[in-house]
């Protein structure tokens, strides 16, 4: 067996992860994880899959090209690295940044900049741009992962400049405790 990385992307509609997994099982792969969101009106998923070896990645990528081409899909299919993970999560802390303020040209870029400068991983990243009447209700969540010889305080306080700078506000929070208070 081997595992490969897909990516589907293209226009929402019902159907996309059922048709995926279904040719993903006539290929006799198995799904072992996968991320999926909708961005406006348009489609992301991404699934790590173990294939059998007998299976070839470009015949896997056609096979998934054909049978989505009627949901107006676009396929990508690359084997997983057996390489080390470049950045190790032993003992890092799982963060929630989360700034709220006007959106801007650069938002993600200059406050991500901070955020890697420290060594930091971002693992998730969500953004809900209200526009219209309240465009300062613009939201974007970070989840981070920082590892123990990072300066906590020296980040929290990069952070909170950069904001400043951007007219954001922001919170930083352990993720514990952002799910604690986030609870529904």
């Amino acid at each position: 067996m081997r595992r490969v990385i897909i990516s589907v992307l293209g226009p929402d509609r019902p159907g996309i992860i059922a048709a995926t997994a279904r040719i993903l099982f006539d290929n006799a792969c198995n799904i072992e994880n996968v991320s999926q969101t909708i961005l406006q009106n348009e489609f992301s998923g991404i699934f790590i899959v173990t294939t059998p070896a007998e299976l070839g990645i470009g015949d896997l990528n056609e096979r998934l090209r054909q049978g989505l081409a009627p949901l107006r899909q676009h396929v990508f299919v690359k084997a997983v690295s057996d390489a080390p993970p470049v950045f190790d999560t032993g003992g890092s802390e799982p963060f929630v940044i989360t700034t709220r303020g006007p959106d801007q040209k650069g938002l993600v870029a200059r406050i991500t900049e901070v955020i890697a400068r420290h060594g930091v991983n971002v693992t998730n990243l969500q953004a809900v741009f209200r526009g219209g009447e309240a465009p300062g209700d613009n939201i974007m969540i970070y989840e981070v992962d920082v590892p123990p010889e990072t300066d906590a305080e020296e980040l929290q306080q990069d952070l909170r400049e950069r904001a400043r700078e951007l007219g954001l506000t922001i919170s930083i929070q352990h993720r514990r405790i952002f799910e604690t208070i986030n609870r529904v």
